[in-house]
């Protein structure tokens, strides 16, 4: 069997404990052993499977004494961190994950884990601190900094909030050669024109939250005027036609929503 035909033997393992076929699974896991005997990723699938069917603690004991024998496993430290978050010990699930990223700095996905599990706590300045680790190490991701700006909204730091909304804007709006006149928003450029809206609308409503800022994010000028391009570009996006106009479905409601004060 080539190479190509162990890694196909990995993922039909993998697939084979999603579906519930235990016994393709050991049969696959059987002949990885053999092949690999004392691999990490053997190691690991072997965990995976174990996850199948032993109690959540049987599996963390497994994967501690692997963690101990190598504490460069990064697979093992993911597969440890999910068991701890899903069986609800969220505290050690932060604990361990950050110790994790002190050693694996540049994962990004462990960032946004992080982040993740902040924010389903609730403590959003602490999942947007995580968030700018991960926008440190890929800022050219659209996605990460829509992400960030939602949390900023959702944590009350509005002037950051809207600030991310427009860098989101600015990304993904057309091209270098389409002025904003001619461009469509379309997708993640339309959910961050809302985001817009959204911080425009509160802030007219409360000038005091243009102020309140934790990460010390200038006000933004020109809020009425911010608040005019938003409502101009989200009826551009829904009254579109042709392809681009799948969009435009639900724009009566969209109308109304922008038009209230």
């Amino acid at each position: 069997m080539g190479d190509d035909g162990w890694a196909f033997l990995e993922q039909l393992t993998l697939a084979a404990i999603d579906v519930g076929r235990l016994d393709v699974a050991d049969q696959c896991l059987q002949l990885l052993s053999d092949k690999f005997p004392g691999s990490p990723r053997v190691d690991c699938l072997a965990g995976i499977r174990m996850e199948a069917t032993e109690p959540p603690e049987v599996a963390l004991k497994y994967y501690a004494e692997l963690l101990e024998a190598d504490s460069a496993n990064a697979a093992i430290w993911k597969r440890r961190i999910s068991i701890l978050r899903r069986t609800g010990k969220t505290d050690k699930a932060v604990t361990e994950l950050s110790q994790y990223l002190d050693t694996f700095y540049t994962d990004v996905e462990g960032w946004l884990e992080l982040a993740d599990i902040y924010a389903s706590c609730n403590q959003y300045e602490y999942s947007l601190q995580a968030l700018t680790h991960a926008l440190l190490l890929a800022p050219q991701n659209p996605f990460y900094v829509l992400q960030a700006a939602e949390t900023a909204y959702t944590a009350g730091d509005l002037p950051l909030s809207i600030k991310m909304y427009l860098t989101v804007v600015d990304m993904t709006d057309g091209d270098d050669s389409e002025s904003l006149v001619e461009s469509t928003p379309l997708g993640i450029t339309v959910r961050a024109w809302y985001g817009v809206k959204l911080c425009a609308r509160r802030i007219a409503q409360d000038s005091r939250l243009a102020t309140i800022s934790t990460s010390n994010t200038p006000a933004p000028k020109h809020v009425d005027l911010l608040d005019e391009l938003a409502t101009e570009r989200l009826r551009v996006a829904y009254s579109s036609s042709g392809q681009k106009g799948e969009i435009a479905k639900g724009r009566e409601e969209v109308f109304a929503w922008v038009a209230a004060p």
